[in-house]
């Protein structure tokens, strides 16, 4: 653990003087540079739309984005280009507020929005519509060898002498934060059901847990690479990212623990940029078309759970419901969460502490 803890300094440093040089690298987002080198307005005839999305929405993505632009094409004869940019949710959000002008984001959480909005970047009411905001589910699983050598069936397997563990960073993973969550929460759940909701004994579940993580990576996409690369005997990880992978051919077991959290992530027209490259009336088809039938079909083929009812109904068959599922509101609501968790103070880093 100290060395996976001395690579995650080193590499925090080169973020940190990365995203220091990000602004000045993308600051003429809101312009298309042709063959020739001259700039096209976002005004003009054509049109470029910047994305800032969270990694592990990379793939689906880069199918529903060619998609949008032949329907834009069609429907209005002006062609959209895009820009795109994909990091570890938080990572992502920093980048944003430090001036990387994207139009657009999908982000893991929506605590994450929720800094744009502090910063002035996204309108309070972006929740204001029929999912929330919300543009994809998942629900935090295991994964494993195939065959499940080690029989892991649940997050207290995890805690077992010998098992390595991988989860990223929640310092710059949004996906992190999902995986703590639903590990803290299966500490409550399980205190629950001897008598009391004790978070002393969540906090105890997690640290157990945590002794026997591997490593820590920059996003849930650089976790899920490392354990493709032999790293690790499981990964705490999106059921999507499973389920895409094994669509391919890969070979990995999904284990589904009795108590797991329901993942929501946001997508959020960032309007203050929008506003200065003139492509808010683009963005915001691009985020509705994120939710229409065809796109939530793409992301349903990528493991996503679609926020689309119809599209969600079919292919039901393909996502079980844990029988000690819960959310967010378990644990108090994200603003509770951040506090009692991820604060300087909070449980994430005592357990960092006591290792």
């Amino acid at each position: 653990m100290k060395q996976s803890f001395s690579r995650l300094k080193v590499y925090m440093l080169g973020m940190v003087s990365f995203l220091l040089v990000l602004p000045s690298m993308l600051s003429g987002c809101s312009q298309e540079t042709t063959k020739e080198g001259t700039a096209t307005p976002a005004n003009g005839k054509d049109v470029t739309l910047v994305i800032g999305a969270y990694s592990i929405a990379k793939d689906a993505l880069a199918d529903i984005v060619p998609k949008f632009e032949r329907e834009w094409k069609a429907k209005t004869g002006q062609t959209v280009q895009f820009q795109e940019s994909y990091e570890a949710s938080g990572t992502q959000a920093r980048a944003i507020i430090g001036g990387f002008e994207a139009d657009v984001t999908l982000l893991a959480m929506e605590g994450d929005v929720d800094k744009l909005v502090k910063a002035g970047l996204v309108n309070k009411q972006w929740r204001d519509t029929p999912d929330h905001g919300m543009v994809t589910r998942s629900i935090v699983v295991l994964g494993t060898r195939e065959g499940n050598p080690l029989g892991i069936h649940d997050f207290g397997d995890l805690t077992k002498p010998g098992v390595k563990v991988l989860y990223p960073n929640p310092q710059t993973s949004g996906g992190a934060q999902w995986d703590i969550n639903a590990i803290y929460g299966t500490g409550l759940k399980l205190s629950e059901k001897q008598g009391k909701k004790d978070p002393a004994y969540a906090k105890a579940f997690l640290e157990k847990v945590h002794r026997n993580v591997e490593s820590l990576d920059k996003s849930g996409r650089a976790s899920m690479a490392a354990f493709e690369y032999g790293v690790g005997d499981v990964v705490v990880t999106y059921e999507n990212e499973l389920l895409a992978r094994i669509r391919q051919g890969i070979k990995y077991d999904i284990i589904i623990p009795e108590y797991t959290i329901k993942i929501e992530n946001p997508v959020a027209v960032v309007d203050e940029y929008v506003d200065q490259h003139g492509t808010r009336e683009v963005a915001e088809a691009f985020v509705d078309y994120l939710r229409s039938k065809e796109a939530q079909t793409v992301f349903a083929d990528y493991g996503f759970r679609p926020v689309n009812e119809e599209v969600f109904k079919a292919n039901e068959g393909h996502y079980p419901i844990p029988t000690g599922l819960f959310d967010i509101s378990y644990l108090g609501g994200w603003n509770e969460v951040r506090q009692t968790l991820y604060s300087k103070k909070g449980v994430w880093y005592q357990v960092l502490a006591s290792l």
